[in-house]
């Protein structure tokens, strides 16, 4: 069974200066829309699918990465140690580097291996904080890192992720079992089996079920 659990607004401290930088050396921090996000003398900000040199977007020059780096000279985290929450990091102690696998709101469907760099991009709605918001009509070349082998899939996301979750699992033969802790099932189409996880909780629930899925 492969595991696919929705990302997390809060990260674990990376490296000072790890990351891309733009050709003229500035430290890149990922958001929804550059183009609100506050002046910074730290980052500037892009979008995934912004080019980096004019040609290529950054979303292509992370699977480059991925691909060529050898020695992680950007010193990027895997994706499961990439999130505060140690859920990650217990699903894939449990269950195989392999089987765990993340929904992400700013990169797609990603292995839990996958090197990721900092981002802050969600569908939730932030007052506080509205470039990081990822509207339905914004553009995104998202990644589908799942393997189409027949395996039985469990994704454990809040509401706001499942349209992404469907869209990019929906050719994908085996079957999706998709955990939900809303009073009704959500209307998913064929293929996508809702399973309610029984819980009061209300944020956070998805890290309960993930420990429920580790225990048995």
């Amino acid at each position: 069974m492969k595991i696919v659990i929705q990302c997390a607004g809060s990260k674990n401290a990376q490296l000072p200066g790890s990351g891309f930088h733009t050709t003229d050396g500035r430290l890149v921090k990922f958001v929804a829309d550059a183009k609100v996000a506050p002046s910074s003398g730290v980052y500037t900000y892009a979008r995934p699918d912004d080019l980096w040199d004019g040609e290529h977007t950054w979303r292509e020059r992370l699977l480059d990465y991925n691909n060529e780096a050898k020695s992680n000279p950007l010193h990027l985290l895997p994706a499961y140690r990439l999130y505060k929450n140690k859920a990650y990091e217990r699903l894939v102690n449990k269950f195989g580097i392999n089987q765990v696998f993340i929904l992400s709101a700013g990169w797609g469907l990603i292995s839990s291996d996958f090197l990721t760099p900092d981002y802050d991009i969600t569908f939730s709605y932030d007052k506080e904080k509205p470039y990081v918001r990822r509207r339905k009509s914004d553009h995104y070349a998202d990644l589908c890192q799942l393997p189409n082998d027949g395996d039985t899939i469990a994704f454990i996301g809040g509401k706001d992720y499942l349209p992404l979750f469907c869209k990019l699992t929906r050719k994908l033969t085996g079957k999706k079992k998709v955990f939900y802790n809303s009073s009704s099932a959500p209307a998913l189409g064929n293929g996508f089996y809702p399973e309610r996880f029984p819980t009061t909780q209300k944020t956070g629930w998805q890290y309960t079920c993930a420990q429920a899925l580790i225990d048995g």
